[in-house]
């Protein structure tokens, strides 16, 4: 990396890149990542943590160029951190079990949040985060803090709730605005249920994205074979079709 910044004999691509313009690139990352995973890939998944670690060489060899920190500081940092939330393998503390780890873990955040300035429980979440995680780890914190539901039937009630107050938006004004409000209202609540019934919301998507695509292409599939498209079928014809996919799983 740092023979690709080289002024003189670099990369002109990297050399003229910055923390902002390099950002996109390691979001993408690490989704590839997670899609290797997903696709249970091992020899993905390798290429994939490669491209991701060289996203971390990328920032690392920049902040270098500036003077604020290298690569080693990096890798230093994180074992610090690993040391200081561990202090039953790295210290003298006793833990029971992970959900007395998991508490242990937060209290720890908690106090580095303090040690830096960050006082609102909710201060450090990245607003970057996609907004599905973003939801969750804003419910999963403030849950923490004891601004929770108690069990789940709530939940249900509050989705119900947000659902007749779609519905009496799109019955009264028709404001795109307050719509836009009504289905984040819904999204969210739906992320919460996710997180009381201790499913992920990522994984419950993706999976079900992952579903609904291999249902369509057997639509394709199937109407390819009888020499029409989807544009030349029917909404009557494609949920047969759609109905055969179910089936089949």
């Amino acid at each position: 990396m740092r023979q690709l910044r080289d002024p003189d004999n670099g990369c002109p691509w990297d050399i003229e890149q910055d923390f902002t313009s390099i950002a996109p690139y390691t979001i993408e990352e690490a989704y590839e990542v997670s899609d290797a995973i997903t696709r249970d890939n091992m020899s993905d998944l390798r290429d994939e943590l490669g491209d991701l670690l060289l996203q971390t060489v990328f920032h690392a060899q920049m902040a270098d160029e500036l003077g604020e920190f290298d690569f080693a500081d990096v890798v230093q940092s994180v074992c610090d951190k690993m040391t200081r939330r561990h202090p039953h393998v790295f210290a003298d503390s006793k833990i029971e079990d992970a959900a007395a780890q998991t508490g242990a873990w937060e209290k720890q955040k908690a106090s580095e949040r303090r040690s830096k300035g960050s006082q609102g429980v909710l201060s450090d979440i990245p607003i970057a985060l996609p907004a599905t995680m973003r939801a969750l780890k804003l419910q999963e914190r403030a849950a923490r803090v004891g601004f929770d539901w108690p069990d789940v039937k709530p939940v249900f009630d509050k989705l119900q709730e947000e659902v007749i107050e779609l519905q009496d938006e799109l019955n009264g004004t028709d404001n795109q605005t307050n719509i836009e409000s009504e289905i984040g209202d819904i999204l969210f609540v739906c992320i919460n249920l996710a997180r009381k019934l201790n499913v992920s919301p990522e994984i419950a998507l993706t999976r079900t994205n992952k579903k609904f695509t291999s249902r369509f292409e057997h639509i394709e599939a199937i109407l390819k074979s009888k020499g029409k498209t989807p544009e030349t079928s029917n909404l009557q014809e494609m949920e047969q079709l759609w109905q055969q996919a179910k089936l089949k799983e």
